[in-house]
C-alpha cells in the first residue's frame, strides 16, 4: 500500500540521485530504484528505501519521479517491464522528468490519465550540483490536482518550479528550447577555448576575463573550467546532447523552423560520440576541435 506523502524516484543518475537525497533531507519518505546495484546501495546507505524493482518503489509511493535517460526508458518503466502504472494506486502522480520529444510527453500523459493517474510533464535543469542541493529548475505542466499532490516533493527538489499550464507537452517544449541553447553554448564554449589555446592564451585567464564580459554564458562558466583542467568526468555526457539536440532538430524539421546553429552543434556532438567520447563530459567536444586544429589541450599529454 502507498503511504501518504511517500515519494519514489526511478533512476539515480546525477539528477535523480540529487533529487532523491533532497527529498530525504526534506523529511519525506523516499523510495528509489536504479538498475545499478551500487546506486541502490549508495541510496540505502544515505537512509533511503532502495528497491530491487521499479514496481516495488512505485507501489510504495503516491508521487513518482522518473529520472531515466530517455523516452524509451520512460515508456518501459511506465507501461512495459517496469510495470509502474500497473501497480500504482489510482491517483498517483507521475512526474516524468525526462528530456524527450514533446509528442512523446503528450502521449504518455494521455495514457496515464486513461489509467487513472495524475501526469506531470516535468523536465528539469540545473546540473548535478543544483540537483544535490535541491535547487533544480523544474519546468512542469499538468492538472492542478497533480501540482497540489506533488507540491511538497517539488518544493524539496527545486529552487523554482515554472508552472506552464495544464497542457501535456508544454513543459517538454520549454525544455527543448533550453537544450537548444545549452547545446549550442557548450559547442561555442569549446570552440572559444580551443581558439584561445591555439592563440597561446592562458585558459584560466580566459575564463576569468570572459566571466566578467558580455561573451559570458552559464555554460561557458560551467564547462570551460572542465577544458582548462583537462577533467572530463561525465556530469553530463556527450551522448546526452546527441539525444537532446536530435530532439531539437527533429521537432524543428516538423515545425518548418530553421535551426542552423543546432544542426552544427549536433554534428559536432555526433562526431565526438563517433570518436569514442560519448560517455565523457559534454565539454569533450573540445577534443574534436582541438584535433582538427592540431592543438593540445590540458590533460591530453602536452
Amino acid at each position: 500500500m502507498t503511504r501518504t506523502g511517500a515519494v519514489a524516484v526511478i533512476g539515480l543518475g546525477s539528477m535523480g540521485r540529487g533529487a532523491a537525497l533532497s527529498l530525504l533531507r526534506a523529511g519525506l519518505e523516499t523510495h528509489a530504484f536504479d538498475i545499478r546495484p551500487e546506486a541502490r546501495a549508495d541510496f540505502a546507505a544515505q537512509g533511503g528505501l532502495a528497491h530491487e524493482t521499479a514496481a516495488a518503489a512505485v507501489a510504495a509511493a503516491e508521487v513518482v519521479f522518473l529520472f531515466v535517460v530517455n523516452a524509451d526508458q520512460a515508456e518501459d518503466v511506465l507501461f512495459g517491464t517496469g510495470q509502474a502504472v500497473a501497480v500504482a494506486q489510482s491517483g498517483t502522480v507521475f512526474a516524468v522528468s525526462v528530456t524527450q520529444d514533446p509528442a512523446r510527453a503528450e502521449d504518455q500523459a494521455r495514457r496515464l490519465r486513461e489509467a487513472g493517474m495524475l501526469p506531470l510533464d516535468a523536465p528539469v535543469s540545473g546540473g548535478s550540483a543544483k540537483a544535490l542541493a535541491g535547487e533544480m529548475s523544474v519546468m512542469a505542466s499538468g492538472p492542478e490536482a497533480a501540482f497540489l499532490k506533488a507540491g511538497p516533493a517539488l518544493d524539496a527538489i527545486a529552487g523554482r518550479v515554472f508552472r506552464l499550464g495544464a497542457a501535456p507537452g508544454a513543459a517538454s517544449k520549454m525544455k527543448m528550447i533550453n537544450q537548444l541553447l545549452a547545446g549550442v553554448h557548450i559547442a561555442a564554449a569549446a570552440e572559444a577555448m580551443v581558439l584561445a589555446r591555439a592563440a597561446g592564451l592562458d585558459l584560466h585567464e580566459v575564463i576569468g576575463v570572459i566571466g566578467d564580459c558580455a561573451g559570458m554564458s552559464w555554460m561557458f562558466g560551467n564547462r570551460a573550467p572542465h577544458i582548462a583542467n583537462g577533467d572530463y568526468t561525465p556530469h553530463s555526457a556527450v551522448d546526452i546532447f546527441v539525444k537532446d539536440l536530435g530532439i531539437v532538430t527533429g521537432a524543428a524539421l516538423g515545425l518548418g523552423a530553421s535551426v542552423p546553429l543546432s544542426d552544427s552543434a549536433l554534428a559536432l556532438f555526433r562526431e565526438a560520440a563517433g570518436a569514442g567520447l560519448g560517455r565523457e563530459d559534454d565539454a569533450a567536444v573540445a577534443k574534436v576541435l582541438a584535433a582538427r586544429a592540431g592543438v593540445t589541450l590540458p590533460g591530453s599529454g602536452g
